[in-house]
């Protein structure tokens, strides 16, 4: 008698935990934003050269001729969301833009994790409020690796961004004055000639 009301009893329990597991919300699952390959799926610059496709990396260079800042942007826009990123800077200025807007001419507006020297861990409103928010340089210096790989992890919830670069957490801000969704863009930057590389671009769209 025992043994048979533990065995119904350990039945009711698994029979729960299915039911229960079932009814929980299915965790979004990350979507790669770059297939490795070409560039599907972007909006490209007007000068398609800027940007390309090279041993499976997005590469971003120029000729130190641009009259504005370009960008390689998502057709589609995001509200919340975790979006990751590998960034190699060979040189120049770079950014990774988040809920931004693109004009007719290409240009882009809004919040960008800033990719250059000296200003690795800094938050900048494009075509707005300038610096919104800076990561000691010093600091940042000791973080992020030259010539070399560096991870990024933008998280958009709310009204709240968070930044962290290399595991470490260098942006923090909560701004109402964020917009409430827009495309991704990479950028790349007026002044001297530059390149800069991204891999392994995934977004993940948080409920």
């Amino acid at each position: 008698m025992f043994q048979m009301t533990t065995a119904r009893l350990a039945g009711l329990l698994a029979a729960a935990f299915v039911l229960q597991a079932s009814a929980a919300p299915a965790r979004a699952q990350a979507t790669s934003l770059f297939n490795g390959k070409d560039l599907e799926g972007w909006v490209l610059p007007d000068d398609k050269a800027l940007f390309t496709v090279e041993d499976g990396q997005i590469v971003g260079r120029t000729a130190g001729d641009l009259k504005k800042n370009e960008f390689l942007v998502t057709p589609k826009s995001y509200k919340d969301f975790t979006l990751k990123a590998k960034v190699k800077l060979r040189n120049g200025n770079s950014g990774i833009q988040v809920r931004s807007k693109r004009a007719a001419d290409g240009a882009v507006s809004g919040p960008q994790a800033d990719v250059a020297d000296g200003y690795w861990g800094l938050l900048y409103e494009e075509r707005g409020r300038g610096i919104l928010e800076r990561y000691p340089e010093a600091e940042a210096a000791k973080i992020v690796k030259e010539k070399d790989w560096n991870d990024f992890v933008i998280t958009f919830k709310g009204k709240r961004l968070t930044v962290v670069l290399n595991g470490v957490t260098v942006i923090d801000r909560e701004d109402k004055e964020f917009p409430d969704e827009g495309v991704v863009a990479l950028q790349v930057h007026v002044g001297p000639a530059m390149e800069v590389r991204y891999k392994d671009v995934t977004i993940e769209e948080l409920d």
